[in-house]
């Protein structure tokens, strides 16, 4: 029997709709990603691939029932695999990143939802250390308080991204992480929705991620980061304590870096080499007192504070930034600067 349906799917993060239609039509565009896909790479048929990654998926005890349910006619998504080896332009700017992100009504509703969720986020901020302005702010700018999460059915594009190859191993461990977070019994197949890239629910996790933070706070018998806001709270406090937040320290802080300042910290504090990507465009942490004396002041231009926390300096196109271990933290959640940076004033603004 012939079947026709539309299937919106909605990339998250670029905001692409692609259209999906019946038996026929929908070989056709298969065949097409296949097509150019292997020719790229010499992958084999997507059908195929598949029924070998089911094969190694039984071999790692996930019932038949689950890749059944899983697994079962999945198709892989041209647009993903476009979206995935799209490159991006230089960023534009930290100022204009941050404006698009953090508007005037982005904190009106971010306070709101502080006021009308503040008896759960007391609870996870007493469980996990994390002040509520933190948790709502990630909130805020992972999915807009939870009101724009994705609409990829996250089998289906983790199987794209893993049978296409750029970075088939990342993808396929996802992959087989999704399918254990079904056979735990928190979620069926079908509510696994998520981002172009295999990002899930409100708080954007991975499937490892999930499996490694996600948390039942509201004590239901599930860990569900789609729509029960006590365990998005929950689980983004216990991801921001398993990457080292510290209870009662702030993220960091706005300064200011006259031209003399920036000379001497070029030409005598080394930049950070280990940690994410992202870490290598932030210097060494110094004590404050160091700081002081290479000419950093406040943002207003008094002298900071004789005590704290080590810092590393962050500087972007026009602002800068000494930042405070838990800012760390945050890059664990996403590893990116412009990122880090934005929760931590979105935060500060919903203090």
């Amino acid at each position: 029997m012939r079947r026709r349906g539309l299937l919106i799917v909605a990339a998250a993060a670029a905001g692409v709709l692609l259209w999906g239609i019946g038996s026929r039509a929908a070989q056709d565009a298969r065949a097409t990603v296949q097509g150019r896909v292997t020719d790229a790479l010499e992958r084999p048929p997507f059908d195929a691939w598949l029924r070998e990654l089911r094969d190694e998926a039984r071999e790692r005890g996930i019932p038949d029932r689950v890749l059944n349910e899983a697994l079962d006619g999945l198709e892989p998504i041209e647009r993903v695999i476009e979206n995935d080896r799209e490159q991006p332009e230089l960023a534009p700017g930290f100022d204009r990143y941050y404006s698009v992100r953090v508007t005037a009504a982005v904190i009106r509703q971010g306070q709101q939802h502080a006021r009308t969720y503040r008896t759960w986020l007391g609870r996870a901020t007493e469980a996990y250390g994390v002040p509520a302005p933190y948790l709502v702010a990630i909130w805020g700018i992972e999915t807009r308080y939870g009101r724009i999460t994705g609409g990829v059915p996250i089998f289906r594009g983790l199987a794209t991204l893993a049978w296409e190859g750029r970075r088939e191993e990342f993808f396929r461990g996802q992959l087989f992480d999704a399918l254990a977070i079904v056979a735990s019994g928190d979620v069926p197949a079908s509510r696994m929705i998520g981002s172009w890239a295999g990002a899930m629910g409100q708080p954007q996790f991975m499937p490892s991620s999930y499996l490694k933070h996600a948390v039942d706070f509201d004590r239901d018998g599930r860990r569900d980061i789609w729509s029960s806001i006590p365990d998005v709270f929950g689980s983004m406090g216990n991801y921001l304590r398993a990457y080292g937040w510290r209870e009662g320290e702030r993220w960091g802080r706005e300064v200011r870096v006259s031209a003399e300042a920036k000379e001497r910290i070029a030409r005598d504090v080394p930049m950070r080499q280990e940690g994410c990507f992202a870490v290598r465009n932030m210097t060494e942490r110094l004590p404050l007192a160091r700081w002081t004396a290479l000419g950093v002041t406040r943002e207003n231009g008094s002298r900071l504070p004789q005590s704290g926390p080590d810092a590393g300096l962050v500087m972007t196109d026009r602002r800068a930034f000494l930042v405070y271990p838990n800012y760390d933290a945050i890059l664990g959640y996403n590893c990116a600067h412009y990122y880090a940076l934005t929760v931590g004033l979105l935060a500060d603004n919903l203090r």
